[in-house]
């Protein structure tokens, strides 16, 4: 398969969802990635088995990869998974705290060895603080971050209902390999990479943060509506609820005006500004569903759509499946057939590649390296700048 990254190789020993996602959007540029699978099948293999036998969370994250089962407690087979990473460009990991050091695989040492070599380590708390030991799953960093104070109703806070920390911290790592990437191809050096879940969680929280370090305000949980801007919130028709974004004094006025057809409210002392429409946002409320509850959603999203306004409809996820806007991919799995997944989104036009059954490329990969001598791969870094 061609792309940008398709003279890169990289050898992901990961599980579950932030490395994976990392490494699949890597594929989907180009890149070959050998995936190295404990016999039993990395943890996110065994969540399900729904999508043709295989777990969604698997067939989502791992197409185009070639799976190769290693034993790294065994001698041998640590020893095949050193020649693999000697010739790797980039080596990616998202085991337990310490578990690559135990194997004298930690990502200082391969640097060390190989100066030209990208690794990365995707950890849930970064290496300088007390937490770096601790185990990190989505949910525990979620809470830990804050992202559950301000997600849920006032009595009640929820986590996001997808792995919102795996997938940013996917991302974040992606992003990052790429600069090193660019960097390398002019320096011809390499670089260490540590990627902390909670460090992007935190990022995310940067708003709640300087409301409470400059205003002393705490963020509050609003269910479907906008913590800081209003009306950013859903509200009921007589048949189903639209959400409706209004963010600036334009479309303030727009929305009394054309909307709710209350051009007193423009000039209302509880209503003027934003900052007035937040405080007061019980007693709009009250107006806005006044007006909405007596109408059906489509006449409202027309008068929405005829002043220019923004809006939105709670989907279900029978409605994304279906959804004009949705983008889709045929993936082949491990049993032959071919399933609907939703196409990259950095790239929606690119061919999926298969989706590895267990083990799959083993022999295959095993007889490809099986020759390849310690130290070949340091060579690489004399054919940069």
């Amino acid at each position: 398969m061609g792309g940008p990254l398709s003279e890169i190789l990289v050898v992901a020993i990961e599980q579950a969802v932030a490395a994976p996602l990392c490494t699949a959007r890597l594929a989907d540029a180009g890149a070959r990635i050998i995936k190295l699978e404990r016999p039993e099948g990395e943890t996110a293999r065994h969540y399900d088995n729904l999508v043709g036998g295989t777990s969604a969370y698997f067939a989502w994250l791992n197409r185009g990869k070639e799976s190769v089962v290693v034993n790294l407690k065994d001698p041998g087979d640590l020893s095949f998974a050193r020649r693999l990473i000697e010739r790797a460009d980039i080596v990616i990991q998202n085991l337990a705290p310490g578990a690559m050091g135990r194997l004298g695989l930690d990502s200082q040492t391969l640097f060390d060895e190989r100066p030209d070599m990208i690794a990365v380590d995707i950890v849930g708390y970064n290496s300088a603080s007390s937490y770096r030991s601790m185990r990190a799953y989505d949910m525990l960093i979620q809470a830990e971050s804050g992202i559950c104070a301000v997600t849920g109703t006032p009595e009640t806070p929820v986590k996001v209902g997808v792995s919102i920390a795996d997938i940013c911290t996917g991302m974040n790592a992606y992003s990052a390999i790429l600069e090193a990437v660019l960097e390398r191809s002019q320096t011809g050096r390499g670089k260490v990479i540590e990627m902390s879940m909670f460090d992007g969680m935190a990022d995310w929280m940067s708003v709640p943060l300087f409301h409470y370090r400059a205003g002393g305000r705490v963020t509050p949980r609003t269910g479907l509506s906008h913590a800081t801007i209003y009306p950013y919130c859903a509200y009921a028709c007589c048949d189903g609820e639209v959400v409706v974004a209004v963010q600036n004094p334009s479309e303030w006025r727009r929305f009394c005006e054309g909307v709710l057809e209350r051009p007193d409210l423009v000039e209302d002392e509880r209503f003027y500004d934003n900052p007035r429409r937040v405080e007061n946002r019980v007693a709009l409320d009250r107006i806005i569903e006044n007006v909405f509850k007596r109408q059906d959603r489509e006449t409202v999203i027309a008068r929405l759509e005829a002043h220019t306004l923004a809006w939105g409809r709670v989907s279900t996820i029978e409605d994304l499946a279906v959804h004009p806007a949705l983008r889709s991919t045929a993936i082949p799995m491990p049993n032959g057939r071919t399933i609907t997944g939703v196409a990259s989104p950095i790239n929606p036009r690119a061919t999926a590649r298969p989706v590895p059954a267990l083990g799959e490329h083993t022999e295959a990969v095993r007889q490809e390296f099986a020759g390849t001598a310690t130290g070949d791969g340091s060579k690489r870094a004399e054919n940069y700048g």
